[in-house]
């Protein structure tokens, strides 16, 4: 049987990213992504904004260009996949994580939004680059552009 493991985000970058390089070179980026979500609370009918924070890490050509362009506050869309994993902490306590590996990266707002050019959409190098819009249909001549313009006008009505 088939399966999937994706996670799509749009929010806003809540700090800077941090870019390291591994031994082998790879570049590595990590930063957290804020989404909310808007409910109307059954008691007081007040409206209620939960946020909810999430840890995205970049690997490779998508790290560097995260270093780069992505900046605190500026609102983003990430596609990727959940990876869990689990660490001891310095008192001996096993932790439970659960990241984001992002495969798409797109900067969203305008040049305004944090002071600098917009980035172009970012895609990994082992995908494929996006297929090319069809090319626009022929334009019909000038001059009404009925396609009825070369016809006689021998109509008795």
């Amino acid at each position: 049987m088939a399966s999937v493991n994706k996670v799509t985000l749009l929010g806003n970058v809540g700090r800077d990213p941090e870019v390291r390089y591994l031994p082998s070179g790879m570049a590595v980026a990590q930063v957290s992504i804020a989404t909310s979500t808007r409910r109307k609370d059954k008691n007081s009918g007040e409206m209620i904004e939960e946020t909810q924070w999430h840890r995205v890490q970049f690997f490779d050509r998508l790290a560097e260009i995260a270093g780069e362009y992505v900046k605190k506050g500026r609102p983003i869309y990430i596609e990727g996949r959940l990876k869990y994993g689990k660490f001891t902490d310095k008192d001996g306590i096993e932790r439970n994580t659960t990241d984001i590996v992002a495969t798409e990266l797109q900067l969203l707002g305008g040049r305004d939004d944090a002071g600098q050019a917009a980035a172009p959409a970012a895609a990994p190098a082992a995908r494929a680059p996006a297929p090319r819009p069809p090319a626009a249909a022929p334009r019909p001549p000038a001059g009404g552009g009925s396609g009825f313009d070369d016809m006689d006008d021998d109509i008795p009505f």
